[in-house]
C-alpha cells in the first residue's frame, strides 16, 4: 500500500507540540503508529507549554477515526478514545477545549470501534460542558441507541429533547431504518407521518419513503406499502427508480399483476425508464400467474426498446412452455438463445 501524504498541522510559527503531532501523523500515515509509542509521543505533546489547536486534534482523532487496520495499531478509533480520555485525565491546563466537532469525532469513533456503551456516556460529557450541540451529534447518538435495541429511548431524544430547529432527514432516517430493521415498520409509518406533518426540514425525502415501503412490504403488509406510495405522491415526492422497483416486485410476488403494470405505467409516464431487472421480475409474475400471453408481450416491449431478458427469465419461460407440454416451443427458444444470443428469446 503506498504511504499516505502526510499532512502538516502546523500553525503559523513553530513549535515542540506542533512537531509531536506532526510526528504523530507521520507514523500514522505510514502505518507505524503502535499504540505505546502514541501515547508517548501525546504524552510529551501534552506537556508542552503552547498547546496546539482544537482544530489540530480533530485533525488528528478523525484521521484516527478512518486509519485502517494495521500491523502497528490494528483498531485507530479505539486508539483516538484512549488518547482523548488520557488528555481529559490530564486537566484543562494542559490541553485545548474540545469543541462539538471533537466530541463527534469522538462519538464516531467509538461507533467504528463497535463500543456502543461509550458514545451516550461521551454525549452525556458533551451535554454537561454545556457546547452546543449539531444535528450530526444527535444522529451519532441515535446509531449508538439503535445499535443497543434502544430505539424507542431514541425515538423520545428526537420528538422530545431534541431543540426543534435540529432535526433532519438524516436523524430521522436513523430511527426509520432501526424501526424496519426490526420489524416494527408500523413505529416506522407513524414517525414517517409525523415527519410529513412536521414539513419543512422534518420533511421526509424519497429515500424515507423507499425505507419505511420496503419495510412494510418485507412484513407482508401490501396494502399499506402501496397507500404510503399514494401518499408519498400527493406530498410533492417524486417516486425513483428503486421506489419502482421495490412496489413492482412485492406486487409481482402477490400476483398483482394488473397493479404492477399500473405503476409500471406510472413510471414510463413519469419518465422513469424501466430497467431490465424490472422487465425480467415482471415477466416472471406473469409466468407464476399462468398469464404466458402476458409474459411474451412484455418480452416484445424488452426488445423494442433495446433490452435483453437475462438467463433467469429465459429459463423461467422454457420451463413454463415444458411443464404446459410445449416441449417444441422451449426447444425453439433454446436453439434461439443458443445461436443469436438471449436477446432473440
Amino acid at each position: 500500500m503506498p504511504r499516505l501524504q502526510v499532512r502538516s498541522f502546523c500553525s503559523s510559527f513553530s513549535s515542540r507540540a506542533y512537531d509531536l503531532l506532526n510526528e504523530l501523523q507521520g507514523h500514522l500515515d505510514s502505518r507505524t503508529l503502535r499504540p505505546e509509542l502514541a501515547r508517548q509521543l501525546f504524552d510529551e505533546m501534552l506537556r508542552q507549554p503552547v498547546p496546539v489547536s482544537a482544530r489540530a486534534l480533530n485533525g488528528l482523532f478523525a484521521a484516527l477515526a478512518r486509519a485502517p487496520p494495521s500491523t502497528a495499531c490494528t483498531d485507530g478509533p479505539a486508539l483516538a478514545v484512549d488518547l482523548f480520555n488520557h488528555m481529559a485525565r490530564a486537566g484543562r491546563r494542559r490541553m485545548t477545549g474540545p469543541t462539538v466537532h471533537t466530541y463527534n469525532i469522538l462519538i464516531d469513533c467509538c461507533h467504528r470501534a463497535c463500543r456502543p456503551d461509550l458514545g451516550p456516556a461521551f454525549f452525556g460529557c458533551l451535554l454537561k460542558t454545556g457546547i452546543t450541540m449539531s444535528a450530526i451529534t444527535y444522529s451519532s447518538l441515535f446509531k449508538f441507541l439503535c445499535d443497543m435495541r434502544r430505539t424507542k429511548e431514541a425515538l423520545n431524544v428526537l420528538l422530545h429533547r431534541m431543540p426543534d430547529d435540529l432535526p433532519n432527514v438524516i436523524s430521522y432516517s436513523v430511527i426509520l431504518k432501526s424501526f424496519c430493521d426490526s420489524g416494527r415498520s408500523q413505529l416506522a409509518l407513524d414517525l414517517l407521518r409525523v415527519m410529513a406533518k412536521k414539513g419543512g426540514d422534518h420533511s421526509p425525502d424519497v429515500m424515507a419513503y423507499n425505507m419505511v415501503m420496503d419495510g412494510l412490504f418485507k412484513e407482508g403488509e401490501v396494502s399499506k406499502a402501496c397507500d404510503l406510495f399514494h401518499e408519498m405522491i400527493q406530498q410533492g415526492v417524486v417516486p425513483n427508480e428503486v421506489t419502482y422497483s421495490s412496489i413492482i416486485n412485492a406486487l409481482c410476488k402477490a400476483r398483482a399483476m394488473d397493479k404492477a403494470e399500473v405503476i409500471l405505467r406510472h413510471m414510463v409516464r413519469n419518465g422513469v425508464q424501466p430497467h431490465d431487472r424490472i422487465y425480467n421480475t415482471l415477466i416472471h409474475g406473469f409466468l407464476t400467474s399462468d398469464q404466458l400471453k402476458e409474459a411474451f408481450r412484455l418480452l416484445k416491449v424488452m426488445r423494442s426498446q433495446g433490452s435483453m431478458p437475462n438467463v433467469v427469465t429465459c429459463t423461467s419461460v422454457m420451463d413454463y412452455l415444458c411443464k404446459h407440454g410445449r416441449i417444441k416451443e422451449a426447444e425453439e427458444i433454446f436453439y434461439s438463445m443458443a445461436v443469436n444470443g438471449r436477446n432473440q428469446i
